[in-house]
């Protein structure tokens, strides 16, 4: 990493060591299952800072800003790994194919709990899936991994399309590829990517889920039936 670039990261850090707080980190924890290094931030304050810090660096290629993000993942930090998040999402007019390596390699390597997930698929990732549709068969195989944040990312990368009334059939067939999965932070995934896709598609959705909900874990029906029409979630809830 080039000098400068390496002084912006101390300088972040620093910036990032001021604002912490001990009891925003411990209250913070209890969302997560897993054990989670956090410096102490309200997740509204570190956007604000990544935004900020943004602009001091905005012109530099790409692939320095990369270089960052890299570091930023490698620490562990919760924070840091969010300021990630946003510098990735704030490069989207520059993404290319192949970075679709470096985003499979930040969730497969460095993704920690479901925040960071959310937070980097919803945005970044289905972006980039949005701009380059030819990747989208390689959330197949993501489905398959032992790594749960890939399975997750399968399906909350399409989110944002999803709302859209974009991608139902990708949507449909990761919700099918990953029904049985028995990880509940995977279940509850695959069923919020079937609830934003009932806001402009509930038919569909709700022949989904007549037709697979003796299968379909009771976590992912309650979250895939959560926007339906009052009459179509009680036929839905029905044993």
């Amino acid at each position: 990493m080039e000098a400068g670039m390496k002084t912006t990261l101390i300088r972040l850090r620093d910036a990032l060591k001021a604002l912490a707080d001990p009891l925003v980190a411990e209250r913070s924890k209890r969302f997560f299952k897993e054990p989670v290094k956090m410096y102490g931030i309200k997740t509204p304050e570190v956007t604000q800072l990544a935004k900020a810090w943004f602009r001091d660096i905005k012109d530099r290629p790409k692939a320095e800003i990369f270089a960052l993000c890299d570091a930023l993942w490698a620490s562990g930090y919760h924070e840091e790994g969010l300021v990630a998040c946003h510098w990735s999402y704030a490069l989207r007019r520059q993404y290319e194919p192949a970075d679709f390596a470096t985003l499979h390699g930040w969730i497969a390597e460095h993704v920690s709990n479901w925040a960071l997930c959310d937070t980097l698929c919803n945005h970044t990732v289905g972006t980039f899936l949005e701009m380059y549709p030819e990747f989208l068969p390689e959330l197949k195989q993501w489905t398959r991994s032992d790594n749960r944040w890939l399975r997750r990312a399968a399906a909350v990368s399409l989110i944002v399309p999803a709302r859209r009334g974009k991608l139902l059939p990708e949507i449909l067939n990761i919700a099918d590829l990953l029904l049985t999965d028995g990880d509940d932070l995977v279940q509850k995934g695959y069923g919020w990517a079937l609830k934003a896709a009932s806001e402009a598609q509930p038919d569909a959705v709700f022949d989904f889920v007549m037709r697979r909900k003796s299968k379909m874990p009771r976590t992912a029906l309650r979250y895939a039936i959560e926007k339906l029409p009052p009459d179509m979630k009680a036929r839905a809830m029905e044993r």
